[in-house]
């Protein structure tokens, strides 16, 4: 990747919602979600709910919370809002590139992913959870 990068790659999880990096046949893709500011306050991140017992974030929660005023919003009104960032190695035309999608799994080649378009050749890439293929075409 001899162009300078625009995106700058996260050096704190803390700051991230989601971070994942997989391979893709031929190409590969490094793509994260920054914990945005608190749409009422503006002074925290938001973030899933604590368990006061734990002091952990919920796994499963249904909202976003900010730590500083309570303000609270709904998963899927939040995560619509948010930006996906990535990094990848197209593996249709071998492209480096730099992508921003929405952060809202869509269905591609039969399997729930975040999909963009490679800058290069314009084809669609998706970035599937964890263990999924996408289907192959007979």
């Amino acid at each position: 990747m001899g162009e300078t990068m625009a995106l700058e790659i996260p050096e704190d999880m803390g700051d991230l919602f989601y971070f994942s990096r997989r391979a893709m046949g031929d190409g590969k893709a490094m793509a994260w979600v920054y914990r945005p500011k608190c749409p009422e306050c503006g002074k925290a991140k938001m973030g899933k709910p604590v368990n006061e017992k734990t002091g952990r974030a919920k796994i499963r929660a249904k909202e976003y919370v900010c730590p500083e005023c309570n303000h609270t919003v709904p998963k899927e009104e939040f995560e619509e809002t948010c930006q996906m960032e990535v990094v990848y190695t197209c593996p249709h035309c071998g492209k480096n590139g730099e992508a921003h999608t929405h952060y809202k799994l869509k269905s591609f080649e039969g399997v729930k992913a975040y999909v963009f378009e490679c800058e290069g050749c314009g084809k669609k890439i998706g970035i599937t959870k964890k263990m999924k293929a996408p289907k192959k075409k007979k």
